[in-house]
């Protein structure tokens, strides 16, 4: 696999709870790829990608290192990006 979609990403990630909530994040504005605001859930991240989410509690910056083809558990979300940086207010 060389792309994911957004929302599955941020999913299987574990930034979010829901599908569906990593959907309305990046609906809402509150996702960047690269710097670039994205507002497509379906839009396709890529091995080297840095993800930007604005979330309640902080920013979190996680450069894309790998896909999973379903959800796990904690640890194995944890392989599927490097934390950059992970702003709490």
């Amino acid at each position: 696999m060389e792309r994911q979609r957004l929302d599955k990403w941020l999913w299987h990630a574990r930034v979010v709870k829901a599908r569906t909530s990593a959907a309305a994040l990046v609906e809402a504005g509150h996702v960047r790829i690269n710097g670039v605001r994205e507002k497509s859930p379906g839009h396709s991240v890529k091995i080297g990608d840095v993800v930007t989410i604005a979330l309640d509690h902080g920013v979190r910056v996680l450069k894309v290192v790998g896909f999973s083809e379903r959800r796990g558990d904690a640890t194995a979300a944890r392989v599927l990006y490097d934390e950059l940086h992970s702003g709490k207010q």
